[in-house]
């Protein structure tokens, strides 16, 4: 443990003589790259630089414990910081875990009212409500990309990106089928309904992670509809995007411009085209998908709400909250930090 903080601090340390060299200085990318390989050690680095105070405070201590007129007080010194070493070193074995190389990544989510007609592009809805307020308590921000409003309210699709620290680590397990169970509104007999919505989570990609040849796509413009504003409806400001080998087609029609609906959909293209490399991996690695808290595909049955009992359980790892009215106020990080922790218990048990 103690070589890989040794080695976290090396490299931590020739990243930031890089960083001021000129040659990397007047190279925009490579000095990108150095920043964000910094960061995603820096919370190690730090850490092992107070484990190393208090190991210096415990030996200060032991020596002062030689002067009888301070015994006394060095073995509280001492004592003190032995409990803070333990707990260190506990949580050294978490922090040393393999780190997912997406963690740090915003991410493009997209959300489809599935079974269920109107309640489930109603409840589709609520789920972006959800994660909007979510969003807004990490201090996130996010930005719609596309809609396709329901006829009775919600959506029968959204698309939106998120944008702050580390979002793709929180939202990573929520990919899957969300089902909803309560009496919709257009229910007059007040019978329960079970509806689903599907959640894919998506890292957002960098140009170096995926290209996309030119020869490969086709641009179609149009002119958008729904929100926009003014002229909306008569400019071709639209864009969609088809990818032949996948035959993957994205949409963008949330920015004024059309030239910002292109980058926009090129990114969301680039994240489509990155998650679906993802699965192909972990499918050829079969056993570690298995292991994972859930596959991350649209049909797996990830979290049921019921509203007649104010429950919502996650089914991957049997977590139950009965608090389902601030969970949809975006109160997630009981049922985060669950899976959060779970998962890390899986890693530290080899699975």
């Amino acid at each position: 443990m103690i070589e890989r903080l040794e080695n976290i601090e090396k490299r931590y340390n020739e990243i930031m003589e890089e960083l001021v060299s000129p040659e990397v200085i007047s190279d925009i990318k490579k000095a990108t790259a150095l920043s964000k390989e910094q960061a995603s050690l820096r919370e190690n680095y730090e850490a092992y630089q107070e484990y190393k105070r208090v190991l210096n405070n415990i030996s200060e201590a032991k020596e002062l414990m030689k002067d009888p007129e301070m015994a006394e007080l060095a073995k509280l010194e001492c004592e003190e910081n032995e409990e803070k070493r333990k707990q260190m070193e506990s949580d050294f074995e978490i922090m040393l875990l393999p780190k997912d190389p997406n963690d740090g990544k915003d991410v493009i989510v997209e959300i489809r009212g599935a079974a269920g007609g109107d309640e489930a592009n109603i409840f589709a809805g609520d789920l972006y409500r959800m994660y909007c307020y979510y969003a807004e308590k990490e201090g996130w921000k996010v930005e719609e990309l596309s809609a396709e409003e329901g006829e009775a309210g919600g959506y029968s699709q959204v698309e939106f990106k998120i944008k702050g620290d580390n979002v793709y680590s929180k939202l990573k397990y929520e990919s899957g089928s969300h089902r909803v169970q309560r009496v919709p509104e257009t229910e007059s007999q007040g019978r329960i309904q079970t509806s689903t919505a599907t959640v894919l989570v998506m890292p957002e990609v960098d140009d170096i992670d995926i290209e996309i040849k030119d020869s490969d796509i086709r641009i179609d413009t149009y002119c958008a509809s729904g929100h926009g504003g003014q002229g909306v409806n008569t400019t071709p400001s639209a864009v969609r995007i088809t990818h032949f080998p996948t035959n993957t087609v994205v949409t963008c029609q949330n920015q004024r411009s059309q030239i910002q609906n292109k980058a926009e959909a090129m990114e969301v293209l680039k994240s489509r085209l990155y998650q679906l490399e993802l699965e192909r991996q972990e499918q050829e690695l079969g056993s570690e998908r298995r292991n994972k808290i859930g596959t991350g595909d649209r049909s797996e049955k990830i979290r049921t709400y019921n509203y007649p009992q104010n429950r919502v359980t996650d089914h991957r790892i049997g977590f139950s909250t009965m608090q389902l009215e601030k969970v949809m106020d975006g109160d997630l990080d009981a049922i985060i930090n669950a899976l959060i922790t779970e998962d890390q218990a899986r890693k530290l048990r080899g699975e």
